[in-house]
């Protein structure tokens, strides 16, 4: 019962934000009683939490399942591109909510996940350099948090979203971008032969073509 009200209230709280669904309306959502909230949660917070350590632990593994073999560039971009399609649809009230209501939860699981996925985006980055994808001169840290700085923008706030485009096509002129810039020459190659593999350029001009943007 327990890790069906994770499950269900991570679905709620990611599609309409955390302060909408009150305690009332999560027990209406889930059919249960209030009863059967407290008898695993001593409060909304605490769920909170570990219905945030759950939406992670889901990423994390997603991180883990993906083939060992790949190569290390082409990893790198798919990891990025599956964290911008899972939260580009996430309601951002969610986020929202999160920072300014449970600033000190927020905190706690963001020192908790960023270290244990900035331990695996390193060592991709490490391997891509090794590999010769990825340029040596570069700070494998430093090239991670400017990426998660854009994820941050294009996924998690309504920035990007003015354009009107697909996330296919918002990704590819953010983080693909930065991904390919820290690329040699023949990361680049492998970079736009990944992207012709899923079609993605393809992709890419049809939903350019027309376009309104609002500026």
């Amino acid at each position: 019962m327990k890790n069906e009200i994770l499950q269900k209230s991570l679905q709620y709280f990611l599609k309409h934000g955390i302060r909408e669904m009150s305690n009332n309306k999560l027990v209406e959502q889930l059919g249960i009683s209030t009863k059967t909230i407290y008898k695993y949660f001593k409060n909304k917070e605490e769920l909170l939490e570990e219905v945030l350590q759950v939406h992670y632990a889901q990423q994390y593994e997603i991180l883990k399942s993906l083939p060992a073999e790949q190569r290390a560039a082409s990893l790198f971009f798919d990891l990025w591109y599956m964290a911008v399609m899972r939260e580009y649809d996430v309601n951002n009230a969610f986020f929202r909510d999160l920072h300014y209501y449970y600033p000190e939860l927020e905190r706690k699981i963001e020192i908790a996940v960023t270290k244990k996925f900035t331990r695996e985006f390193v060592r991709i980055i490490r391997r891509a350099i090794e590999e010769v994808s990825f340029r040596k001169d570069i700070i494998s840290e430093v090239v991670l948090e400017n990426i998660y700085v854009q994820y941050e923008s294009v996924a998690r706030s309504e920035r990007f979203k003015r354009f009107r485009l697909s996330p296919e096509n918002i990704f590819l002129n953010t983080i693909a971008s930065t991904i390919r810039g820290i690329c040699t020459v023949k990361g680049a190659e492998e970079i736009d032969e990944h992207i012709q593999t899923r079609e993605f350029s393809v992709n890419f001009k049809k939903s350019n073509k027309n376009a309104p943007v609002n500026l």
